[in-house]
């Protein structure tokens, strides 16, 4: 009509975006994958064992990306995973775990225990059979009218023997593993310093390590014989009690034996409490 101007309405429709965007969802797929890193790298570090863990942080620490122009960042990284880091110290194999390890000191426990059982029951209450610090120990003890020992001599009687024959038939193939072999007397003294419990007690532990080379244990496996003559006393409140007298054969894994000694960890402690 004449006189009225024409209005026209542009209407311009929404779109997508606000609450019904999708530029959101990258966002929070960026979170989610730098958070799966994240659980993915403190497990990695889990893994890794005290000792290798320092010298990656010692790495990291020390890096400038100013150093080594034109060489790959990810490049130098990898080269300190290789060289200072074994990938076998990163991701530990199933033998190198510590559940293997104590799956296997179960495994031997139960094995020395059945065969002692079923081979040795006239004597099995002289055999002594504990889980130690680094692996199993297992001692073979005097009982009056019944000596491992000939008496003042290192000599070992048919029981010992038979005692030693089982230990090495059950410990001779097991992998990785290191043996220890202690001897040990009670507090009686001889009349004579030229022959001490000092002396018997070692001169004790190396027969009983021949025999069980002779039994077939690698001399390779055995990682050291001693004596301790009667300071270390299994009956601590009777010193003369004659279960003082005895072998401590301990079989643990090469690579705890290594933790334990870092740590200053004796092998072989702490020692049962015997009534």
């Amino acid at each position: 009509m004449k006189g009225q101007s024409i209005i026209i309405k542009k209407v311009k429709k929404a779109g997508h975006g606000g609450g019904h965007g999708g530029s959101w969802k990258v966002a929070y797929a960026d979170f989610v994958t730098a958070m799966m890193a994240f659980f993915l790298l403190m497990w990695l570090l889990s893994m890794v064992s005290p000792e290798k863990r320092a010298k990656l942080a010692n790495y990291f620490q020390n890096v400038s990306v100013y150093d080594n122009l034109g060489v790959s960042f990810l490049g130098k990284g990898a080269e300190v995973l290789e060289t200072q880091l074994p990938r076998s110290d990163l991701m530990p194999s199933e033998k190198q775990s510590g559940s293997y390890y104590a799956m296997q000191k179960e495994g031997l426990t139960k094995s020395l225990e059945k065969a002692i059982g079923k081979k040795l029951a006239d004597v099995k209450d002289q055999v002594l059979i504990d889980v130690v610090d680094g692996g199993v120990r297992i001692q073979l003890v005097d009982k009056e009218g019944k000596p491992m020992f000939a008496l003042g001599k290192s000599e070992l009687t048919n029981d010992a023997k038979r005692i030693i024959q089982i230990v090495a038939e059950n410990i001779k193939d097991l992998k990785d593993s290191k043996v220890t072999i202690e001897g040990h007397t009670d507090a009686l003294n001889y009349s004579t310093a030229k022959y001490t419990n000092w002396e018997l007690s070692t001169d004790r532990a190396s027969t009983a390590r021949k025999e069980l080379e002779r039994f077939g244990l690698n001399p390779d496996n055995i990682a050291k014989v001693s004596g301790f003559a009667a300071t270390d006393l299994l009956i601590k409140t009777d010193p003369y009690d004659p279960r003082n007298r005895r072998i401590s054969i301990m079989v643990f894994s090469a690579t705890n034996a290594e933790k334990l000694e870092k740590l200053g960890v004796k092998v072989g402690v702490p020692r049962p409490k015997a009534n």
